[in-house]
C-alpha cells in the first residue's frame, strides 16, 4: 500500500512547485516509508510514497509506459488480487511487462481498456492516471472504499491525496469548517456522509465511482453499484457459494512479497480467515501462520458482560491458535498508553473518530510492524452478513435513524445554544438518513421482511462500514502496516447482498448463512460462538483518566471547544461518570467514556489543525 497525491492546474504551467509537492508526499511518508517520486509536467505533478509489499524493483511510482506517441502516468495506491488473471490478457494482446508488479498490469490495462479496465479488477484500489496526449487526469476508487482518496478545487487548483492532511499542506488551500462541517463532526460523527470531507471546499471520491479531469472540467460518475434481484439459488447452493468465494477471497489476498500475518479475536470472522490462510501457509510454504491478538492489562480483572460484548475474546483466541496451530502473539495495552493515543489517531485520521477503539488498533499496529507488513482482518463480515444486534433485536418503531446512532437527544445536551441553531442536530440526521433510504436499489420481488432488510443492510454497508474501513486504514498506515479486508472483496458482497434474510438469519443466528458455510473449518464452538466485537478497556482507570482531561480541557479558557458545548452538562457528565453510566451513542463500542474522549478529541483537532469556523 502507499500514498498518492498530485494536483493540476490548466490555466498556468506549473514552474518551480518541486517543494510543495514534496511536502504534500511527504505528509504521507507514513503509509509509504519504503521510498518515494515525483513526476512532473506542464499542467500537472504527481507524487508517491511507497510501502513495498510487491515486486520491490519493478514496481517503482510514479510508473510511465508509452503506446504509440502517448504517454500515461499512474500512481496508485492499492493490491489487486487478480494481477495474473489480467496480465494473461495482456499478454495475449501483445504486450510485454518489465516486473511483475500490479502498478504494471494496472497501468497497461488502462492503456488497453481505457475506462472499461475497471470492470476488471478484483482489489483495493485508489489510483490517478495521466493521459499526456488528451491532457486528461483520470481518478479512481474501489468498489467498496477500502482505499481512501480525497480531492478538492480551489481557484484553477484541483488537489488529490490519499489523505486530508497532504491537501491541506498545499499553500493554496486553509483548514475552514462551515455549518455542514459541523454537523458531520457533532451529529453524524464519527461517522462520515458519503463524498464529505468535513473541511470546507475538501471532498471524498465516493467508493465505486471516477472522476475525468481536462481543460473541459471535471466530470463525476459511478461505475460499480449493488444491482438487486431475485436470489435463484436453493439452501444448499447457497452455502456452496458462500464458502467458495470466502475462500476464494482469502486465497486471493495472501499474496504477498513480504513477511503476513491474520488478526485473530477467537470470533467467527477472524477464525475464518486464520483456518484458510493457516491451511495454505502449511501446505505451500511449510511455515506455521504467524496471528496476533490485542487485549488491555485490567481486563481480566474487570471484564464486564454487556449487551454487545457476552464474553471476553481472551480464551477463545487460545483455543483457535491451539486448533490451528498458528505461530500467535498477544498485546496487552496499557492504559496510559491507550489515553495518550486517542491525539495521535486523530493525527492519523485527520478527524475526531472511535476514540479508543481507534487508538488502541493504532497502538496494536505499531506493535505488529515490528513483525509484518501486511494483515488480513475479518472486518465488514458483519455488514455483509448481518452480525449486529440491530439487524435481529426489534427496534423502537418511532426511531428512524441510523440504529448505531442512539441517544441523539443525551449527546447533543452537552452541546451549546449556539451550536445547536447552527447544526439542528434532528433535522440534519433526518436528512441524512432519509438520503441514504432514497438511495437503496430496491426490489420488487421482495416481501415486506426482506424489503425491510435490504434497507438496512444498504445502510451498514455505505454508512455503517465506511467509518471502520477508515479506521483500519489509518490506524494501521499511519504505521505503515497493510490490513486487508477479504470479507469487502466486491465478489463476495454482490452475492450477499441478494441473499434472503431468512438463509441469513438461519438458525436465527446472526451470520447463520456463514456459519452454516463453515461447517467443518473451525471446531464448532467457535463456528457457533455468539458475536463478540473488538474488544475495548473496562478498566475503570481510563474513565479517572478521561475524566482528568475533561476537567483540565473545561478549565482552560483558550479551548476552541468551549463556546461549542454547554459546559455545565459536559463536567457534570465528568464527574459523575462510572462503569454504570450508560450512553450507547454509537455503535457497540462507543459509550459515556467515549462521549466524553470525542470531545477531547475535537478540542485537539479544532487546535492542531488551526481551524477556522466560518
Amino acid at each position: 500500500m502507499c500514498g498518492i497525491v498530485g494536483y493540476t492546474n490548466f490555466a498556468e504551467k506549473l514552474i518551480n512547485e518541486e517543494s510543495i509537492i514534496n511536502i504534500m508526499a511527504e505528509t504521507l511518508t507514513h503509509r509509504g516509508p519504503d521510498a518515494s517520486g515525483y513526476w512532473f509536467s506542464d499542467h500537472t505533478i504527481l507524487g508517491h510514497r511507497r510501502l513495498i509489499v510487491v515486486d520491490p524493483n519493478g514496481g517503482k511510482q510514479p510508473m510511465t509506459r508509452k503506446k504509440g506517441n502517448n504517454v500515461y502516468t499512474i500512481v496508485y495506491n492499492g493490491e489487486l488480487y487478480n494481477t495474473e488473471d489480467i496480465r494473461q490478457q495482456l499478454i495475449s494482446k501483445g504486450y510485454t511487462f518489465e516486473g511483475w508488479s500490479d502498478t504494471e498490469v494496472l497501468l497497461i490495462a488502462y492503456i488497453e481498456w481505457g475506462e472499461k479496465c475497471l470492470q476488471k479488477l478484483n482489489g483495493i484500489f485508489a489510483f490517478a492516471i495521466w493521459d499526456m496526449l488528451n491532457e486528461s487526469l483520470f481518478i479512481v476508487r474501489d468498489r467498496i472504499g477500502v482505499k481512501p482518496l480525497f480531492y478538492c478545487q480551489q481557484g484553477n487548483y484541483f488537489c488529490f491525496a490519499s489523505e486530508i492532511k497532504a491537501i491541506l499542506a498545499h499553500p493554496q488551500i486553509s483548514p475552514k469548517l462551515n455549518s455542514q462541517g459541523l454537523a458531520e463532526i457533532f451529529v453524524i460523527g464519527p461517522a462520515r456522509t458519503p463524498g464529505n470531507g468535513v473541511f470546507s471546499g475538501i471532498y471524498e471520491l465516493k467508493p465505486g465511482y471516477c472522476m475525468h479531469i481536462d481543460r473541459e472540467g471535471t466530470n463525476i460518475h459511478q461505475y460499480w453499484s449493488l444491482n438487486s434481484h431475485a436470489h435463484d439459488d436453493d439452501f444448499d447452493s447457497t452455502i456452496i457459494n458462500v464458502k467458495e468465494l470466502v475462500f476464494d477471497a482469502v486465497k486471493r489476498q495472501l499474496v504477498s512479497d513480504v513477511p503476513l500475518c491474520v488478526l485473530l479475536s477467537g470470533g467467527l470472522d477472524s477464525s475464518t480467515i486464520a483456518a484458510i490462510a493457516s491451511e495454505v501457509y502449511i501446505q505451500e510454504f511449510g511455515e506455521k501462520l504467524m496471528t496476533f491478538s490485542v487485549d488491555y492489562i485490567g481486563n481480566d480483572r474487570h471484564f464486564q458482560v454487556n449487551e454487545f460484548q457476552p464474553n471476553s475474546d481472551a480464551p477463545w483466541v487460545k483455543v483457535v491458535s491451539d486448533y490451528l496451530d498458528t505461530k500467535h502473539s498477544s498485546l496487552f495495552i496499557e492504559t496510559h498508553d491507550l489515553v495518550e493515543a486517542l491525539f495521535a489517531a486523530v493525527l492519523a485520521r485527520d478527524l475526531p473518530g472511535m476514540t479508543d477503539v481507534d487508538s488502541s488498533l493504532l497502538l496494536f499496529s505499531r506493535w505488529i510492524k515490528n513483525q509484518a507488513t501486511v494483515c488480513l482482518s475479518g472486518e465488514c463480515a458483519d455488514e455483509v452478513f448481518g452480525g449486529y444486534p440491530w439487524f435481529y433485536t426489534k427496534s423502537d418503531p418511532d426511531t428512524v435513524t441510523f440504529p448505531w446512532s442512539r441517544n441523539l437527544n443525551e449527546k447533543v445536551q452537552l452541546y451549546s445554544p449556539e451550536l445547536l441553531s447552527i447544526v439542528k442536530p434532528k433535522e440534519y440526521l433526518a436528512e441524512r438518513y432519509q438520503e441514504a433510504i432514497n438511495e437503496v436499489p430496491h426490489f420488487s420481488g421482495d416481501n415486506p421482511v426482506n424489503a425491510k432488510m435490504r434497507e438496512l443492510f444498504y445502510l451498514n454497508l455505505t454508512r455503517w462500514m465506511p467509518t471502520l474501513l477508515d479506521r483500519k486504514d489509518r490506524m494501521s498506515m499511519t504505521t505503515g502496516l497493510e490490513i486487508r479486508v477479504p470479507f469487502c472483496d466486491h465478489k463476495l458482497v454482490e452475492y450477499a447482498w441478494n441473499i434472503p434474510w431468512e438463509m441469513k438469519y438461519f438458525k436465527n443466528r446472526e451470520k447463520g448463512i456463514l456459519r452454516q458455510s463453515l461447517t467443518g473449518v473451525l471446531p464448532e464452538d467457535v463456528l457457533w460462538r455468539k458475536k463478540s466485537p473488538y474488544p475495548k478497556t473496562h478498566n475503570p482507570m481510563y474513565i479517572d483518566m478521561i475524566r482528568r482531561l475533561t476537567i483540565s480541557m473545561l478549565n482552560n479558557q483558550s479551548s476552541p471547544l468551549l463556546p461549542l458545548i454547554n459546559k455545565q452538562a459536559v463536567q457534570q457528565l465528568a464527574m459523575s461518570i462510572n462503569s454504570e453510566t450508560n450512553i450507547p451513542w454509537f455503535g457497540q463500542l462507543m459509550n459515556a467514556p467515549q462521549l466524553l474522549a470525542y470531545l477531547l478529541q475535537i478540542d485537539f483537532w479544532l487546535q492542531k489543525y488551526k481551524i477556522n469556523i466560518e
